[in-house]
């Protein structure tokens, strides 16, 4: 029995548990509108005291009685089971769908090999450290002033000019001839600080400056190669085994330059190195990226190590077109010679596309140049001679105005020679 005094508080309390449990099946049909003044109807009633004997409060689980126009309650169906909604249209709904989730969407796309990127992005590094840049002189003029005024007196006196124009048409013309597919052109030495790579910097340049199809200069030789710096490049990031591990046949050249150090003229370099010791070349990789980098230009010059590295037997072999750079020493050609006799075991097309150049590392050599030539053209091959130019000496990049008459148009005919050569082996 409640107490008298507070037996409103208990009445209050005894409707809030009964809230708070589970509706019984008729309630649960009933609706909310009939419900409420049944609920509203019991405190009213509880609110009325007797005089004399106050009325005992209500069950504390006693349901409210239904409303008369309330049918009596059923047996409960099972509910069915729930049904897919159906999908709604974003035109007809004015909404778009929820997007899918991100790793979702990726999950069910293949990697693209023009976003997927390499297990190591290496850094960039420059080519030339400041301190050794600033040590060096100011870059000299191939021939001295005395001798290029006397050649320019010559020209007007004489009729050489007209010849030299001719000349210069007629290689200009070879030059510029169309390829049907990449011709490759490789250069290499039998030893180290012939001037391979500045050949092979002087054949880029002079291709570059007459074609008009994309140009590019492989460097085949990580040990610490100086193509780089011949051609004036002054940072580098990728090499030739980073791009192995890239290129694929789907990319496009705005792709493949990506990786590629730019040069004037249309011109492109791939670094077999970045300048540092111990840096290998592996076969497989040189391999690849040429295969793959042979339908983006027209004519790739390969820089490679000397002979008889593996890499470089792979690269003669592989070229249209091969160079032996040799010193205008007797030493030099003498070894070079060897090499010759050697190559007349192979296939004819490999010494019959090959050109020995002979570089003169200074002013008069000791060598008669003559007799000298035409030993190694009884072996088959070319041979053409680069003369003594201070500008080449000097080192660093090379600078085209800079190089005497009688170099730039040795350069010349050597690109021309060998992209003819170039051209007979499909």
């Amino acid at each position: 029995m409640p107490n008298g005094g507070n037996w409103q508080g208990d009445v209050l309390r005894d409707l809030r548990g009964t809230e708070g449990q589970a509706p019984a099946p008729a309630q649960a049909q009933a609706p909310a509108q009939a419900q409420a003044p049944a609920q509203a109807q019991a405190p009213a009633q509880a609110q009325a005291p007797h005089p004399t004997h106050p009325p005992p409060p209500p069950p504390p689980q006693a349901p409210p009685p239904a409303p008369p126009a309330q049918p009596p309650p059923q047996q409960a169906q099972p509910a069915p089971p729930a049904q897919p909604a159906p999908s709604v249209s974003p035109t007809a709904a004015g909404t778009a769908p929820p997007a899918p989730s991100v790793q979702h969407a990726y999950a069910q796309q293949p990697p693209s090999p023009y976003t997927r990127g390499p297990a190591h992005t290496p850094d960039s590094r420059q080519v030339l450290d400041r301190d050794l840049a600033a040590a060096r002189r100011k870059p000299r003029h191939g021939e001295p002033f005395a001798t290029r005024a006397l050649r320019a007196v010559r020209r007007t006196v004489s009729s050489s000019a007209a010849r030299e124009v001719a000349e210069a048409s007629r290689l200009g013309e070879l030059l510029q001839a169309p390829v049907t597919t990449g011709r490759q052109i490789a250069v290499t030495s039998i030893r180290g600080g012939a001037g391979k790579s500045t050949v092979s910097a002087l054949l880029g340049t002079t291709y570059a400056h007459y074609r008009h199809d994309p140009v590019l200069l492989v460097e085949a030789d990580p040990a610490l190669g100086t193509l780089p710096l011949r051609v004036g490049a002054e940072a580098l990031r990728w090499t030739t085994g980073d791009l192995a591990s890239i290129v694929v046949p789907q990319m496009s050249l705005l792709d493949v330059t990506g990786y590629l150090v730019q040069l004037p003229d249309n011109a492109w370099l791939l670094p077999g190195s970045q300048g540092q010791i111990g840096a290998m070349l592996d076969l497989k990789a040189y391999e690849k990226v040429m295969v793959s980098l042979r339908r983006y230009f027209g004519i790739t010059v390969v820089d490679c190590e000397t002979l008889p590295a593996e890499v470089a037997r792979t690269a003669l072999s592989a070229a249209q077109a091969r160079i032996l750079v040799a010193p205008a020493t007797l030493e030099g050609v003498t070894s070079t010679y060897s090499v010759l006799q050697w190559m007349q075991s192979l296939p004819r097309h490999m010494i019959e596309g090959t050109v020995v150049v002979l570089t003169e590392m200074v002013p008069h050599s000791g060598l008669d140049l003559a007799k000298a030539t035409e030993k190694l053209k009884s072996t088959g091959a070319g041979v053409q001679v680069l003369p003594y130019d201070r500008h080449l000496a000097s080192g660093g990049a090379i600078r085209t105005e800079l190089l005497a008459q009688p170099t730039r148009t040795a350069a010349t005919r050597l690109a021309a020679e060998v992209f003819q050569l170039s051209q007979k082996r499909r």
